[in-house]
């Protein structure tokens, strides 16, 4: 299937090399295939293609050379900077790979002023509505029951979600997690992650889970950081004007997976809208270059709103997600006397009827994840 990223990228290899980072099996082998026909795939965890990038010997009259898992290399960043400063971009580079090609480039050998990056998100309402022609209705009741992985997802069985989902949860903690990090304790990491699937939108206690596990917190804050760098969970955290404020409070985890998530439709439906949320704000700053974030509101007295998307420091909507609740959330409405430049939206999945007060609005989910736009011109 088309996918949300493809022209975009397709524009940027005429100029740059692009890093394609995202959960594994979100599709960005497949996405790399079909942006042109003439291309050569090497995947490093291959021995004949590792041969072929170690000698540099990959045929050049073809449209593009994909690299898949080069961060494996040694060095990966200076040998493919010294191969586009010397033969810059004919054919082009794509550099794919999970979330440790994301976790790599942050040090040591800079590629400064020579690629664009892109993440590529699981499956949305808005993305299944637009290239595979479902309605949104129904599109968002698959993604509750099989999550948005596009290979369960297409294959429309829980029964073969189910079994997807064992063996990708085990290949990421046993060879990703094992290439990321000299982590020792791998089945307290696996325990971490089924303690994560069901607290999935609530605040979390690092001293809670330092407890349970019988670890340090210190060691806890690592293992987190671990499985974000490696796509499996992801923090939403309380927004405050002072960004270092922000970043001591406590956050709110979420699983790239929405299948993975245990627990009522309540929590799955929260998880959903999160991804959805991440994914236009990754898709806004990769393509526009603007600072986006993701936060929740909470203020003293307790009262929360569930997201609240930033873009180049400016609150752009207050999101308050209920099952069934067709009443106004005084939190909501609340935190719009201290935010009134915010348009304040309740998205509601059992839902009768439209409703406004004020400048608040009541819409339900499937409309509002099928028409989602936090930016003018996406």
């Amino acid at each position: 299937m088309k996918r949300y990223l493809e022209k975009h990228i397709q524009e940027d290899l005429k100029q740059k090399i692009v890093l394609l980072s995202g959960p594994r099996q979100v599709g960005k082998t497949v996405l790399s295939m079909q942006l042109t026909p003439s291309n050569v795939y090497l995947n490093y965890d291959s021995t004949s293609d590792r041969r072929i990038i170690h000698a540099e010997e990959w045929a050049r009259d073809v449209q593009l050379v994909i690299f898949d898992e080069l961060h494996k290399m040694k060095k990966w960043k200076s040998w493919i900077k010294g191969v586009y400063d010397t033969e810059g971009n004919s054919p082009s580079l794509l550099v794919t790979g999970s979330a440790r090609l994301d976790t790599y480039k942050k040090g040591g050998e800079s590629l400064a002023g020579r690629f664009f990056p892109y993440r590529l998100h699981p499956l949305t309402v808005k993305e299944i509505c637009k290239h595979l022609n479902e309605k949104s209705e129904i599109a968002l009741d698959k993604l509750i029951k099989l999550g948005g992985f596009p290979e369960p997802y297409l294959k429309n069985s829980e029964t073969f979600a189910k079994r997807w989902r064992r063996t990708h949860t085990d290949t990421i903690v046993r060879e990703d997690l094992l290439d990321l990090e000299r982590v020792r304790d791998i089945k307290s990491i696996e325990i971490l992650i089924d303690l994560l699937r069901t607290r999935v939108g609530s605040t979390t206690s690092y001293t809670s889970l330092a407890n349970d596990l019988q670890v340090s917190i210190h060691t806890v804050k690592h293992w987190l950081q671990i499985l974000e760098n490696l796509y499996i969970i992801f923090p939403v955290r309380p927004y405050h004007k002072n960004i270092a404020r922000s970043l001591l409070k406590e956050s709110k985890y979420y699983l790239y997976d929405t299948g993975a998530v245990e627990g009522n439709i309540g929590a799955r439906l929260k998880n959903i809208v999160t991804c959805s949320l991440l994914r236009e704000l990754h898709f806004i700053e990769d393509t526009t270059g603007s600072k986006t974030a993701l936060h929740y509101l909470r203020d003293k007295e307790k009262h929360e709103v569930d997201f609240l998307p930033v873009i180049n420091n400016r609150p752009v909507k207050m999101i308050e997600v209920k099952v069934s609740d067709d009443r106004f959330s005084p939190s909501l409405l609340r935190f719009q006397n201290f935010l009134n430049d915010t348009a304040p939206v309740q998205i509601v999945y059992n839902l009768k009827r439209k409703k406004s007060k004020g400048l608040a609005s009541m819409q339900p989910v499937h409309e509002f994840l099928r028409d989602m736009r936090l930016m003018d011109g996406h």
